[in-house]
């Protein structure tokens, strides 16, 4: 998880490219890459986009130090992407479209996400690029439930399973568009990380969906959860996997599922913010729906159609892999969780009694 066990690549043979730079993981890893001294390139859909990308350097008190620099190319075109791409020696593709609320049909999420995919990985192929880290989902794994529960990375989502969302369809179509891709060019090498749901802090003004889930907890906006297990992984685990997988010869050709630990549910979740910040909790969940009361709910409610999909079960979710080939280590689920909510009150959330946090 440190620095300083990794397998440190010449910083000085170009720039490592960045997509996707103003979400989550990209503005983590922009600041991990900027922090040890690679120059580092983020693609911005239009120009204006990179002040944002500023302003999450700031909050993890990263100096750019002349190794940023932006390039516009956006994923529904061709424009701009050979610019981009033009001496970079790296890859981290996280950029894919999540939607804000359900969309009105599924291409409209499928369509682009699979398109993008496609559109960086040949334009990095056609630059010289050795290799592509591309960020996919466990939504891509383990959406089509097993009799055991059990999920590793030879586990794959299918998309015509009953009730999947239009997001998780759009993420296993597209990376198997960029599998099939990279094993018809042998010149060009994919790796693929697969995370769970992803916390920590978080460096935007607007908080992610998994972020944002803890944020709605923590101000009452959810009294009620549904019944639903999910794994969870920090951000800041993430970044360091696809580092990981960007220097180490044995990640290519690879899928690597992140995730910390065990399985939790919203409910427990709930449970541990209430033990670390009793401030909030009256505003903290104090009721789980059923399972059949979320298969009845999630009739007309999209909101609630993943956690109907997966009845209720706890998925064991492997990150065996990552570990042994990579010597990945990632934090605990609690201490994620924990970190996820003290940002957010850095950031000006204020709980009830102010901010306290109780170890």
């Amino acid at each position: 998880m440190s620095p300083e066990d990794l397998d440190t690549a010449p910083r000085d043979h170009g720039p490592v490219l960045v997509t996707g730079g103003t979400g989550l993981v990209g503005s983590h890893s922009i600041a991990r890459l900027v922090r040890e001294g690679y120059r580092t390139r983020v693609t911005v859909r239009e120009p204006g986009q990179e002040a944002g990308v500023l302003a999450a350097l700031r909050r993890a008190g990263v100096d750019p130090a002349g190794r940023l620099e932006f390039a516009v190319a956006d994923l529904g075109s061709d424009a701009g992407w050979g610019a981009a791409l033009d001496g970079v020696r790296h890859v981290l593709h996280h950029a894919s479209p999540f939607p804000v609320r359900p969309p009105e049909t599924e291409d409209e999420l499928i369509r682009p996400a699979r398109e993008g995919a496609l559109r960086v990985i040949a334009a990095a192929r056609e630059a010289g690029v050795p290799r592509v880290v591309m960020t996919s989902s466990y939504a891509a794994v383990g959406y089509t439930l097993k009799p055991d529960d059990h999920y590793a990375e030879t586990d794959w989502t299918d998309p015509d399973t009953e009730g999947l969302p239009a997001y998780h369809k759009s993420k296993v179509l597209a990376e198997r568009a960029a599998w099939d891709y990279a094993r018809a060019h042998d010149d060009i090498e994919l790796t693929v990380i697969n995370p769970t749901g992803i916390f920590g802090p978080t460096l935007g003004d607007r908080p992610s969906g998994s972020v944002g889930l803890v944020k709605s907890m923590l101000t009452g906006q959810l009294p009620v959860v549904p019944v639903m297990y999910f794994g969870v992984v920090d951000v800041r685990d993430v970044v360091d996997l696809h580092l990981r997988a960007m220097l180490r010869p044995k990640a290519a050709g690879e899928r690597f599922i992140a995730v910390s630990g065990s399985s939790i549910s919203f409910f427990e979740m709930a449970g541990i913010l209430r033990r670390h910040f009793p401030a909030a909790a009256d505003l903290l969940p104090a009721t789980e729906l059923t399972v059949e009361q979320v298969r009845e709910t999630a009739r007309t409610d999209p909101a609630l159609r993943d956690a109907a999909t997966l009845r209720g079960r706890v998925p064991v979710i492997s990150n065996e892999k990552a570990r042994t080939v990579l010597g990945w280590r990632p934090r605990e689920v609690t201490e994620t969780i924990v970190a996820t909510a003290d940002s957010l009150i850095r950031g000006g959330l204020t709980l009830p009694t102010g901010d306290s946090h109780r170890p």
